[in-house]
């Protein structure tokens, strides 16, 4: 790794440099020639010839760090703070409200209109670079989500959830749905530079494929995907989805198989709190039952599921309903055996339920 001599390092980088140079002195020190310190070290020869020299002169403190080159930046340390705070408020608290993107050109617009500086787009993205931010796609969320119902959620809701299933001794089953047409998500592919891939879909014909799946859990046990699927052909009284019915029958048929009561946790679909079901709920006394807050498909660990196998099926030929049916059954079987992807790393909310462990 080479490290630039010139300014434009954090205090960080600088630090860090300076620590190569220290070793390059142990290594002077040594007997080891410029040429086998450059080679152990990853910089340049130049580089280690011009340390040599100067620890030659004046020893170790030679190559002690000077701090940043060149002139001191405008842009001060608490002014950085500072446009940390607003870019977290986003665009539209600053007048952009017909998208939500943040552009060199409106950071830029943000400080000057504070601090009366006008930066370039290259001193902008500088700035922003040692601020520690990077251009990243957004994550969508929906704008009649309440945090404060979800915080609530996660700080009562959830804790009682975990006391069920550790009292009962069941399984936490969280519970989702999705679908998936004929034309597929679109993925990145290899092509030859300045011509755009093509990707041959249907654009006419109806019909669609409905999943809906079980991820089950228990502490010291393996986690357990059930799922069952829909094939909607477009048909004449042909069912389009999964109803009160179809959803009983799934939890009937993880209970079997899993051997234990369910503590069961979805979402606030019309089919899951109408009447038909809370009936046939009541109906089945191994079974509790607990809904996420609206709008929080993130605290769901099944949405994870669903954009697993949509992934696998990107750029997808054209094929009939059951040819698509039958690569989705595929795919979900395949995540049966894979714990690694039905329980990933526990870093949000619901991935977790270790007994006697809230959640963080």
């Amino acid at each position: 790794m080479r490290y630039p001599d010139g300014g434009g390092l954090t205090a960080k980088q600088r630090a860090r440099r300076e620590q190569v140079r220290f070793q390059a002195a142990e290594l002077f020190a040594q007997g080891v020639a410029p040429p086998q310190v450059a080679r152990r070290l990853r910089v340049s020869r130049k580089s280690a010839y011009a340390w040599h020299a100067r620890w030659r002169e004046a020893g170790v403190q030679a190559l002690r760090s000077k701090g940043p080159s060149g002139r001191p930046s405008r842009m001060k340390p608490d002014w950085r703070d500072w446009l940390a705070a607003e870019l977290e408020k986003g665009p539209a608290a600053h007048g952009w409200v017909e998208d939500q993107r943040w552009t060199l050109a409106r950071v830029a617009t943000v400080i000057a209109r504070r601090f009366h500086v006008r930066f370039s787009p290259a001193q902008t993205w500088r700035i922003l670079r040692q601020m520690g931010f990077t251009v990243q796609v957004p994550a969508r969320r929906a704008a009649e989500r309440d945090e404060e119902a979800v915080a609530t959620w996660i700080k009562e809701t959830w804790p009682r959830v975990g006391k069920t299933v550790r009292d009962r001794g069941a399984w936490l089953c969280f519970a989702d749905e999705a679908g998936q047409l004929l034309r597929p998500p679109k993925a990145r592919t290899w092509s030859r530079r300045g011509h755009t891939p093509r990707v041959t879909v249907r654009a006419a014909g109806s019909g669609r494929i409905s999943m809906a799946g079980l991820v089950c859990r228990r502490p010291g046990g393996r986690t357990r995907l059930i799922f069952r699927m829909l094939a909607h052909h477009g048909r004449k009284g042909e069912k389009k989805g999964f109803r009160e019915k179809d959803f009983a029958a799934l939890l009937d048929a993880a209970h079997q198989q899993l051997g234990g009561p369910i503590v069961l946790v979805w979402d606030n679909y019309t089919h899951h709190v109408d009447a038909a079901m809370r009936e046939l709920i009541a109906a089945r006394q191994w079974l509790t039952v607990f809904r996420f807050p609206s709008y929080a498909p993130d605290l769901n660990p099944a949405e994870g599921v669903w954009a697993h196998v949509k992934h696998s099926l990107a750029n997808l030929a054209p094929c009939t309903i059951d040819e698509l049916a039958a690569l989705t059954r595929t795919r979900l079987k395949r995540l049966q055996y894979r714990p690694d992807v039905l329980r990933p790393d526990s870093s949000q909310t619901c991935h977790d339920v270790t007994p006697n462990r809230k959640p963080q």
